[in-house]
């Protein structure tokens, strides 16, 4: 290290380091060379992150703001800040409130039973059979096909009155018996709900089967083997291992399959179009928007299903961190 000393006044000696970086120097270095590093990783998501605001965030940011104004294609002279008043108009809505409470039991109906369904086919599938690659294959076929292309297929090909398979069966029953009158029931006037949870059930089924059939795989075999060799029923080793185990995978298959329930849309516009008692939340605001073209309340509505349904993804998202943990732990 070049150094070079000077004498002052007083005859002391000193010395100076030249050509060098002192230690703070050093270490400013290290954290620009560190966040370069972090940039360059990061700059190829920015497009990407980019594209996503614009076509997410920003809309919605319109959304609120539209919720704020009054503003009716039906009056547009009649256009303006209403600041609150969509979203009272929200909450004492008798329609909005009966919508919600078609939402939340259709919700919980379908939710519910497609999980203990699910629950039994991959427990059905957990075990070793010929065939099982197949059998798999078809009961998660449900879950692919279009939900417009579902509800179509239920509407037409299943509860119709005059061609369905559901009324050509029962004649085909009856008609085993000798019977000339079979009953006919129109399942979409007689019982549209009920007709548009079962067709939701059998979309969702498989959804919930594939991530409990995930929790199944991961469980430890030599525990059920222990279990067994100690004289554990069947019955016991579900009780006391499977279940336990699964109850994180149960949470998640509950609130995903609650998030996305509560926005179809599909199934009660095609098969009953919201008439009846059967418009849920996101039928209630396509009312409001392009049938009483009201945007600016239709808006504050969309706001509130938001808001709800981050509320429930927020659970979904710690479940699946706290599983994310459990699995990195093992």
């Amino acid at each position: 290290m070049p150094i070079r000393t000077t004498e002052p006044a007083t005859g002391a000696k000193t010395t100076a380091v030249t050509g060098a970086d002192g230690p703070a120097t050093a270490r400013a270095r290290a954290r620009r060379a560190e966040r370069a590093k972090d940039w360059a990783r990061r700059a190829p998501l920015l497009p990407a992150l980019v594209f996503l605001v614009l076509v997410t965030q920003l809309p919605f940011v319109a959304t609120v703001v539209i919720s704020f104004t009054r503003w009716n294609a039906l009056a547009p002279e009649n256009r303006g800040f209403a600041a609150l008043d969509n979203y009272r108009a929200v909450f004492t809505d008798p329609a909005m409130r009966a919508s919600v409470g078609t939402t939340v039991l259709l919700t919980v109906t379908v939710v519910l039973v497609s999980l203990l369904l699910g629950l039994g086919l991959a427990l059905l599938l957990d075990r070793g059979f010929r065939g099982r690659g197949v059998v798999r294959t078809l009961l998660i076929t449900p879950f692919l096909v279009v939900p417009v292309a579902s509800a179509l297929l239920w509407k037409h090909a299943l509860y119709n009155a005059s061609y369905g398979l559901l009324n050509g069966a029962l004649t085909w029953i009856w008609g085993l018996f000798g019977s000339d009158s079979p009953p006919q029931p129109d399942w979409m006037t007689d019982s549209p709900l009920a007709a548009v949870e079962v067709s939701l059930i059998w979309q969702w089924t498989p959804f919930m089967m594939l991530i409990l059939l995930a929790g199944l795989q991961s469980r430890a075999a030599d525990a059920v083997e222990a279990a067994r060799m100690d004289g554990a029923s069947a019955w016991d080793i579900f009780r006391y291992l499977t279940l336990p185990h699964l109850r994180r995978y149960l949470e998640l298959a509950a609130l995903l399959g609650t998030v996305y329930v509560v926005q179809n849309f599909d199934a009660v516009f095609t098969i009953t179009s919201g008439g009846l008692g059967t418009a849920n939340l996101p039928y209630t605001i396509y009312q409001t928007f392009y049938q009483a073209h009201d945007y600016g309340r239709a808006s504050a509505q969309g706001v509130v299903v938001v808001l709800c349904s981050l509320l429930v993804a927020t659970f979904a998202l710690r479940t699946v961190s706290s599983l994310l943990r459990e699995e990195v732990t093992r």
